[in-house]
């Protein structure tokens, strides 16, 4: 099957087809008995929402059966919020049983970018807005739009274009995975998101997004925080937070999300000890400046990494947890990241006193 252009409705031998991307998508669905749909890893409301909304197309359009999946615990507050208060039903990806039939369609994600293996069953599709190189050549139908600042956007537009109802529980999905990918400033929003919420917004249940906004956070939120207070070195307009026992993968997004707003910084980089991984995040409060480029730079071989203008994150394999170990590599990953800003003779400085 020729595969699909992302970029245009078009082959990609350049024969022109006449036709939408979304047509060619439930086109290609037509023969399968179940499509089931897959995410990255800790699936954020972005990935989920944008599962639920293909979900209702394909149900809609084609009454197929559908499944959604998670590859990994989601452990957010936020997103526990979003999966229970919207009653999602996520199939973990290690217990996914397939048909020979069957159809599976990744989502907010690209092959060979995390820990994705679904055996001999090969993807259909994949639609996804993140730069991080894939493997897509044996890929029937790829839909990827870097332009965007969210998958729920790409799929709001395939909902709109097949004119189908979208009801309350699904906009209300759609429109957090929107606010989560735009939110900040500046904004990485693009106006056709902007365009996705404001058809949207009216649709979508105004009490739960309120409930989900304002999760109750654990206590596990706190001591990360105060790990993270106590161990952020500032090095010229970049601070740098250690966490030595990071819980939950999510949480290293939550401390830059938090120390960026510093006012005398303009990048902030967490790593965190989770398992057998440094996590890595990363947030500028810049434009137009590669944030996930760099941090793929930055991280090299020494692990995986990828994101957007922005906001990105990665992970660093850790072969030995002896704290020597972690500390040549915490060293490294610095002296790359004030190499990547042209600050390698900045000097640090704390950013609260010791306790």
């Amino acid at each position: 099957m020729a595969r699909l252009s992302a970029e245009a409705d078009t082959l990609l031998n350049g024969s022109h087809t006449g036709t939408r991307r979304s047509d060619h998508f439930l086109a290609g669905l037509r023969s399968a008995s179940r499509v089931t749909f897959v995410s990255h890893v800790q699936p954020d409301p972005d990935c989920l929402g944008s599962m639920l909304g293909l979900a209702h197309l394909v149900e809609t359009r084609l009454g197929k059966p559908t499944r959604l999946s998670r590859d990994g615990l989601i452990n957010r507050a936020e997103n526990r919020a979003m999966v229970e208060l919207l009653g999602l039903e996520l199939i973990r990806v290690e217990n996914l049983d397939f048909q020979p039939d069957e159809a599976i369609v990744m989502v907010d994600s690209q092959p060979n970018t995390g820990r994705h293996t679904f055996g001999d069953f090969p993807l259909y599709a994949v639609l996804d807005h993140h730069t991080t190189p894939g493997d897509l050549d044996d890929v029937p139908f790829v839909d990827v739009r870097p332009s965007l600042g969210a998958t729920c956007t790409l799929v709001t537009r395939y909902l709109i274009e097949q004119d189908v109802p979208v009801p309350s529980r699904i906009a209300t999905a759609l429109t957090y995975g929107i606010e989560t990918e735009c939110s900040g400033y500046p904004r990485e929003a693009t106006q056709v998101d902007d365009g996705a919420l404001h058809f949207l917004f009216p649709l979508a249940d105004k009490d739960l997004l309120a409930q989900i906004r304002n999760a109750r956070l654990p206590q596990s939120h706190f001591d990360v925080l105060m790990q993270a207070l106590q161990n952020s070195l500032v090095y010229n307009r970049l601070v740098v937070s250690w966490v030595s026992n990071l819980p939950q993968p999510e949480q290293a997004a939550e401390v830059v999300d938090f120390m960026v707003r510093f006012d005398q910084v303009d990048w902030a980089l967490c790593g965190g000890i989770c398992g057998n991984r440094l996590i890595l995040s990363l947030r500028t409060s810049l434009h137009g400046v590669k944030a996930g480029d760099l941090l793929r730079s930055v991280v090299g071989t020494l692990g995986r990494a990828g994101g957007h203008d922005r906001r990105a994150g990665g992970f660093v394999d850790l072969a030995n947890r002896s704290k020597s170990d972690i500390e040549v590599i915490q060293a490294e990953l610095c002296r790359r990241i004030l190499n990547e800003l042209n600050w390698e003779n900045a000097q640090p400085q704390k950013l609260v006193p010791t306790i």
